[in-house]
């Protein structure tokens, strides 16, 4: 499990001040790529697809968020993290603002998929 922070800025809001989604979809894209980068070093991961993009509640300028990366799934040449984000430090479930599962792909130079390596750690 890996978490990470993130301070809500004038730059991240819409026209109404609340926090684009996509600023948020990135952070969470950026977050759980780096959790597989460290969970498999030396290999190049492409995004495959988030599952589900539902936000909860609104973020206002400000606001730190937290984000909880958690591996889930490994495939042959993929692997999945479920990522939680929420609305200041607490990590309780009232303030969970989105969660997805986010998909990665192992590729090699030329962008084709190749297997993962074998990992010892237990999902």
């Amino acid at each position: 499990m890996m978490e990470n922070h993130k301070l809500v800025l004038p730059g991240n809001l819409n026209h109404y001040g609340y926090l684009f989604g996509g600023d948020l979809l990135k952070w969470v894209d950026e977050y759980a790529w780096i959790a597989a980068t460290l969970d498999y070093p030396e290999c190049n991961f492409v995004t495959m697809g988030m599952d589900k993009v539902e936000f909860k509640k609104s973020v206002t300028k400000g606001s730190i968020l937290t984000f909880i990366v958690e591996k889930t799934q490994e495939g042959t040449s993929s692997v999945q993290y479920l990522v939680h984000v929420y609305q200041g430090k607490s990590g309780l479930k009232n303030d969970l603002i989105f969660s997805t599962t986010v998909t990665f792909v192992r590729i090699d130079q030329n962008g084709r998929k190749v297997p993962l390596p074998k990992t010892d750690e237990p999902l």
